[in-house]
Parts: structure tokens; C-alpha cells; sequence
């Protein structure tokens, strides 16, 4: 079924264009894609995860990871900031399929144009969904103000509501990890912090929350910390690493592309041929080839199987985690051979190959890191470790 969609029905050729024509304008200058989030929001791109009886598009989460990757071949920091709002869009789909609708009111938002965006990053929190350093005091009425740091904040200057989490250690039944939606105000302060080797269009600053208020009706769980069997934290899990490694693969993608054009137009001094007949670049392109083609397919199953609400029980997490690794892993692989493809004029800054180079190193510092992954195989393979 997700094989006959065909991305480029809702990203065009010519938006395509334009959004690729920026990203080296907003890498160099540290600027947020302004332009290009408008071009997404008229083009319905915020709601693609909504229903139609909401007035959404109705898209899978495998469509819209396959409209993730053809994003990220064009504008990669457009991909990942948006990905973030399409994360929260995610869970709220993921939730509505299971016949709850505490999301639903993201899922409107979202059709009407607001911008989601994902505060949970904590500064050496390792527990990530499972902890927080954030204080979360309970207002009375049902409602919590957080105080506390978030970091990689994606989509800063522009976001409406963003998603946070932090611990309350005050209620009767404490401690219990909160997540709640927060509007943009004064008690909201977004640190002009985003300056960085990569990436630099998602304008992923630090954000301070000085007891910024979520109200009762914004307060979405209020869960035991650690793991727990919870929809909300699957869907979050599940959808931001899918969207993640959708992302990377629409980098390794570009690289792959940008490394058979240029083998095309290089000559040999040497033959008086072009490298696309040279036997170690064809190695080289194919081995990309081979470390990319397995990407796409990964990632349109495991998707249908959220979507289908497959039961894989507890081997969830760690195939998803398997999933995120190996598509930054191979997304960067493949990008450091397009490199060596290009040759020399490929180191100079302004080159594409030099922006993927720098973007795609922002792969590995995404939940889930390779050490999580690996203990999640490892978990999953051989057992919890004895005590």
C-alpha cells in the first residue's frame, strides 16, 4: 500500500527546488528556514499526520516518513525541525488508532497551522522519556508549572505550544513524571545558543522554563518514572525514531544522488574517461548503494507496523532503536564516501557534499544513542544481565 505513494504529489519538484535553493543561505547565515516553513504550512505539510474527518490529509506514518526523506534530500535542517512538530502529530495518531483522543487537540492545532515542538532533552539526562531534571509543581487545579532547562529544542523561534515532561516529587502519590503542552509566554525563554557544525536551520536552542504553566487540560499523563507499558511513551518512542532515521536516509539518499552526478561529470586527465567508468568508484557508489537500499524498505515496515498495531511485544524498542542506529550509521557511511567521490573541491564549505558531511554528524547525538541501542539488541538477544 505504501509503495504506490508517490512523495513528490505532495512535494513538488518546484517546492523541492526552492527549499534546496535556501539551505546553504540558512546553514551559512545560522538562520532559521522561515520561507520554507511557510511553503509547508500552505502546502497542508503541518497536518499531513491528522485525520480528514479532523481536516488533515490522512496520511500514513509510512507516507509521511517517505515525505521525510524526500524533505531531507533537499533542506535537511527543514526535515528535522519539522520533524519535530510531526512527532507530536505522530503520537497523536498513534493514540487516536487505539481509541484515545488526549492528542486530539494537537492533531486540530496542527491543521490550522500551530507548530508543535518537542521539549523533553535534559543536559546529561540519560533517562531521556523515563526521568527528568525539570520540576513539575502541581498548580491545584489540575494543572503543573515546570521549571527547569531543556536543550535541542528544534523549531525555537517559531514554535506555539511546546511539549515537555518533568517530576513532580510533591503530590501524595509522588514521584510521578508529567507531560503537559505549554504555551509560548514570558516564563518561556528561548537562549539565542544555536550555533553549531551542522544543522544550523533548526534553530535548536536552549530553552529555560521558569515555572511556565500547563494547564489541566494540557496535562496528558502523569506516569510512575522508568519504562511503562503506556501508548503515549510508545508513540513517542516509536514515531520519533522513525521520523528520525526517515530524515538521515533522505540525507544518505541526496549523498547517493550528488555522488553519481558528479562520477558522471568528472574526467580522467589520466583515460580521457569519466569516473562513472572507473572501477573503484563504481565500487564505491555501489557500496552506497548497498548501505542505502537497505534503509527505505526498514523503515515503510516497521512504520506499517505501528500504524497496523503489530504486536512485537517487547522487542519494540529495541528494533526501533535498531532502526534509528543503523539509518544514521549508514547515512553517514554513505555521506563520507560521496566525499571521497567528489574529490578535494567537496572539502570546501560551501560545496553540498561539505553541508550533508557536517549534517548528518548530528545523527548520533539524537535518542537513541549507540550505547542505548546496543544495550537494547543486547537485551533483547542475550537477556538482562545477571545481577
Amino acid at each position: 500500500m505504501s509503495s504506490a505513494f508517490d512523495p513528490a504529489r505532495f512535494l513538488p519538484d518546484d517546492l523541492i527546488a526552492r527549499l534546496r535553493e535556501r539551505a546553504p543561505v540558512h546553514d551559512r547565515e545560522n538562520t532559521f528556514p522561515h520561507d520554507d516553513l511557510e511553503d509547508l504550512r500552505a502546502a497542508g505539510y503541518l497536518g499531513i499526520l491528522a485525520p480528514t474527518e479532523l481536516g488533515g490529509v490522512g496520511l500514513s506514518l509510512a507516507q509521511a516518513a517517505a515525505l521525510q526523506q524526500r524533505l531531507a534530500g533537499a533542506a535537511p535542517a527543514t526535515a528535522l525541525a519539522v520533524n519535530m512538530h510531526l512527532v507530536w502529530t505522530g503520537v497523536a495518531k498513534v493514540l487516536r488508532d487505539r481509541g484515545l483522543d488526549d492528542l486530539d487537540f494537537v492533531l486540530r492545532g496542527a491543521v490550522a497551522g500551530e507548530v508543535f515542538a518537542f521539549g523533553v532533552s535534559e543536559a546529561g539526562n540519560d533517562l531521556v522519556l523515563f526521568g527528568s531534571d525539570t520540576e513539575a509543581a502541581p498548580d491545584c487545579d489540575g494543572g503543573y508549572r515546570f521549571t527547569g532547562t531543556k536543550i535541542f529544542t528544534s523549531l525555537s523561534p517559531v514554535w506555539d505550544h511546546l511539549g515537555v515532561h518533568g517530576l513532580d516529587t510533591t503530590s501524595p502519590d509522588a514521584p510521578k513524571i508529567v507531560f503537559g503542552f505549554l504555551d509560548r509566554d514570558d516564563s518561556v525563554v528561548s537562549r539565542d545558543d544555536w550555533n553549531t557544525m551542522g544543522m544550523r536551520g533548526t534553530q535548536s536552542r536552549t530553552t529555560e522554563l521558569h515555572g511556565a504553566h500547563a494547564p489541566a487540560d494540557r496535562v496528558v499523563r502523569r506516569l510512575d518514572p522508568g519504562p511503562q507499558p503506556d501508548p503515549l511513551l510508545f508513540g513517542i518512542f516509536a514515531v520519533f525514531e522513525i521520523l528520525i532515521a526517515s530524515v538521515y536516509t533522505g540525507i544518505a539518499r541526496r549523498a547517493l544522488d550528488v555522488a553519481v552526478e558528479t562520477a558522471r561529470a568528472r574526467r580522467s586527465k589520466k583515460t580521457g574517461a569519466t569516473y562513472a567508468a572507473d572501477p573503484d568508484i563504481r565500487w564505491r557508489i555501489a557500496d552506497m548503494a548497498l548501505a542505502y537500499d537497505a534503509l527505505p524498505p526498514q523503515i515503510a515496515v516497521l512504520s506499517d507496523d505501528v500504524d497496523g498495531q503489530v504486536d512485537h511485544g517487547a522487542r519494540w524498542f529495541s528494533m526501533l532503536a535498531g532502526l534509528k542506529h543503523r539509518a544514521v550509521t549508514a547515512a553517514k557511511t554513505v555521506v563520507d564516501e560521496a566525499m571521497l567521490v567528489g574529490g578535494g573541491s567537496s572539502y570546501f564549505a560551501h560545496t553540498e557534499l561539505s553541508r550533508l558531511y557536517r549534517d548528518v554528524l548530528a545523527g548520533q547525538f539524537h535518542p537513541s544513542d549507540p550505547e542505548f541501542a546496543h544495550s537494547a539488541l543486547a537485551t533483547a538477544w542475550l537477556g538482562p544481565v545477571d545481577a
